[in-house]
């Protein structure tokens, strides 16, 4: 198998030595490259394969253009180190050459590399030696690449610099644990089934439920969950044209962004499903809710729950984490507003189906739970109507998502949107 190994050879030389002789030892061809970018005070002995040379060519720059940047411009040095990086290891993956990577990195070393990680498709194995991915200052940003990709990280607890037990220990365990992923990789097989994406998370477990014992004698069904980050990997993977089609059940990422909710994704929420060309059903679940844990901000002058006033509204603690306040009729019309704006600019408008379930989109918001509002659900679906091209169908369910007739309405206008 053919295994790249990153790192920069000014810092972490002796380590990067000892994965090199231990993946070889294993019978696999390694290609080692450089990320230096003048940072390390090694004057290594070790010769790369890549040099840090060649990556800043292949990102378009030369590499004493990016050190002399490194002091006043870091973010800017990496960036460029990054591309180049990228561009070389999906060169190397095209070519057949790669079948596995394994960085050793501190900090900046994770953020050059990270990207490159990011572009292999899911499946190829990937490992990150680090002791920065667990600081909490990292984890939004990292979470852009853990989230969205199967990375596998190995906290090293300590500092991967120059050789002690410690760091041998770490290198012969992440040799092995690279050995071992892409020993044990199976070729991609072709599918028997076409796979259908679906958003859901513990409020519409049920209906999710329903919906795949109806489909899955057909289709795989691929599930995400959608906690923010995981609707975002379900719209990269869709964006990839990856499925047949798409169920989101839960968009509420999107409403969560605009209202500045825990679960925020972006403006571009709906952006794959749109553009994709493949059918997409979509639901309500997570509209009525904004994510605003833990339950102590509340006291804390925190400026969502001052701004929203979320205190006044009815909330739902699940757990000290986990809060969610009821969404209001204002806020709620805005979402149909800026959701229809959105699926309007569909080119295709018959392949989009909305099924709404009008008794509540989540097991939060149904007849006496914790945030039942049959009018703040009502003033959503009306303005929806309103905004929404007319050639866009919507199915509305007089049950709540949790049930055998919301799935059965859904699978029903996936097949329309199918034919």
């Amino acid at each position: 198998m053919g295994i790249a190994i990153i790192g920069m050879l000014d810092e972490r030389e002796e380590g990067l030595q000892l994965l090199k002789d231990r993946i070889e030892a294993r019978g696999h061809k390694t290609t080692l490259l450089d990320i230096s970018i003048g940072t390390g005070a090694i004057d290594s002995s070790l010769t790369a394969d890549i040099s840090c040379e060649d990556l800043a060519r292949a990102g378009g720059s030369t590499i004493e253009e990016i050190k002399g940047l490194v002091a006043k411009e870091r973010k800017k040095a990496t960036s460029m180190m990054s591309e180049g990086l990228c561009n070389t290891v999906l060169d190397l993956y095209n070519k057949g050459e790669l079948q596995g990577v394994v960085a050793v990195a501190g900090l900046t070393g994770s953020l050059i590399t990270l990207p490159s990680m990011k572009s292999l498709p899911f499946g190829v194995p990937k490992l990150l030696i680090t002791s920065v991915a667990a600081m909490p200052a990292n984890a939004k940003g990292f979470s852009e690449f853990f989230g969205m990709r199967d990375i596998t990280v190995m906290h090293s607890v300590v500092d991967t610099v120059g050789m002690n037990p410690f760091v041998r220990t770490l290198m012969i365990n992440g040799a092995g644990v690279m050995c071992g992923m892409v020993e044990a990789s199976a070729p991609a097989q072709k599918e028997g089934k076409p796979s259908i994406a679906i958003t859901e998370f513990g409020y519409c477990d049920m209906g999710a439920h329903y919906i795949r014992t109806l489909l899955e004698e057909k289709y795989n069904i691929v599930s995400f969950h959608a906690t923010g980050i995981g609707e975002k990997a379900a719209v990269d993977f869709v964006g990839q044209g990856l499925f047949e089609a798409f169920i989101d059940l839960v968009p509420g990422g999107f409403s969560e962004y605009l209202l500045g909710g825990n679960r925020a994704t972006g403006i571009d929420r709906f952006d794959a499903g749109v553009k994709v060309g493949k059918p997409y059903v979509i639901s309500s679940c997570g509209f009525d809710i904004i994510g605003c844990g833990p339950i102590q901000r509340k006291d804390q002058g925190d400026p969502l729950w001052e701004s929203r006033k979320l205190a006044q509204r009815k909330y739902n603690v699940q757990d000290a984490i986990r809060v969610q306040a009821r969404t209001t009729p204002d806020e709620l019309k805005m979402i149909a507003q800026e959701m229809a704006k959105r699926l309007n600019k569909h080119p295709n408008k018959k392949l989009v189906k909305i099924v709404i379930p009008s008794k509540g989109f989540s097991s939060l918001s149904v007849k006496e739970g914790p945030l039942y509002d049959p009018v703040s659900d009502r003033a959503f679906i009306e303005e929806l109507k309103k905004s929404l091209d007319s050639k866009i169908e919507i199915v509305t369910v007089d049950n709540h998502i949790n049930t055998q007739e919301f799935a059965k309405a859904t699978v029903d206008a996936l097949n329309r949107a199918l034919l």
